[in-house]
């Protein structure tokens, strides 16, 4: 059985990366403290208790899956936000796109008797139409201990390069045993699925991933986080759920206002109030150089 290969909480984003390209996936140990999981608990386990389980053998009829995290609980924007992982997420993403954006938050809880999930890629969120390039940047963070007995998720290390109708043997599956705090990062294509639960407690975990700020989220940020909400957050944490271009013309919106009564074209950030009409423009020097770079072969793709 392949076993993950397990860096400390002070990793650097490159040394993540190392291993990252190489393996798909890996652990980052004891990332939060017992006090940051106790105030994830305390945020989210009201919305959990009133999660229906999934309604299918994919989604898990014995495990639940809680959204709109960035809306809900103050300790998983910090999640979201954690400056080693959205560095990396930023170096492994930006190969492809001029900026990366906030894909999934998702509390997967698998209670006891939930079978293991169907190894897959998580990419195919978009079907396999996008080739030669890496779309998404994945963590999986444990809020209680991950053990194989209590569904650890299932991780094929080095699957990277495997055809999308390969199946995995029994010996080909590894297993994200961690203790709680500890983060699973890996990539959107590599092989893996939830594990079984065969013990008497739940498996609580967090689902927090990026992509491509050019593609279509899984999770629609601008519904789970609507501007009322988004007004609050950090510039940071708005920029990177979508309240940003997400290059020089993309993204941008005309405000349904009366004829003459506001501008023609506006960024995102304009529905945050952050900008007024004069100063609210269609993109920005640095995006449309960075386009044009891209257009003249002279950014790097991995």
């Amino acid at each position: 059985m392949p076993k993950l290969e397990t860096l400390p909480a002070t990793a650097s984003p490159d040394e993540i990366l190392a291993v990252l390209k190489r393996d798909g996936a890996l652990i980052l140990k004891d990332v939060l403290t017992k006090d940051q999981i106790a105030q994830v608990l305390t945020e989210t386990m009201p919305y959990i208790d009133a999660t229906e389980p999934g309604r299918d053998d994919f989604t898990g009829r014995k495990t639940t899956r809680t959204g709109a995290l960035v809306a809900r609980s103050a300790a998983c924007r910090d999640m979201v936000a954690n400056k080693t992982i959205v560095a990396a997420a930023e170096s492994f993403l930006k190969p492809f796109c001029e900026r990366i954006q906030l894909h999934l938050t998702q509390v997967i809880r698998i209670r006891p008797g939930q079978p293991k999930q169907q190894i897959h890629r998580d990419r195919w969120a978009w079907g396999t139409y996008l080739k030669n390039l890496e779309p998404q940047f994945n963590t999986i963070w444990a809020i209680t201990d991950f053990t194989k007995e209590n569904g650890a998720t299932q991780v094929c290390p080095g699957s990277l390069d495997w055809a999308d109708d390969y199946q995995p043997t029994d010996d080909q599956i590894g297993y994200a045993e961690m203790s709680a705090g500890s983060v699973l990062v890996y990539s959107g294509g590599v092989f893996h699925g939830g594990g079984a639960n065969v013990s008497n407690g739940d498996r609580i975990g967090i689902n927090i991933t990026y992509t491509l700020g050019w593609l279509r989220q899984e999770e629609n940020q601008y519904l789970s986080c609507p501007p009322e909400i988004a007004k609050t957050l950090s510039p940071e944490l708005q920029a990177l759920i979508g309240y940003s271009l997400g290059s020089y013309a993309l993204g941008y919106y005309t405000p349904p206002l009366a004829a003459g009564e506001g501008p023609e074209v506006v960024p995102p950030e304009f529905a945050l109030g952050k900008l007024d009409a004069e100063a609210a423009q269609f993109g920005n020097a640095e995006l449309l150089a960075e386009v044009q770079a891209s257009i003249r072969g002279e950014k790097q793709t991995a």
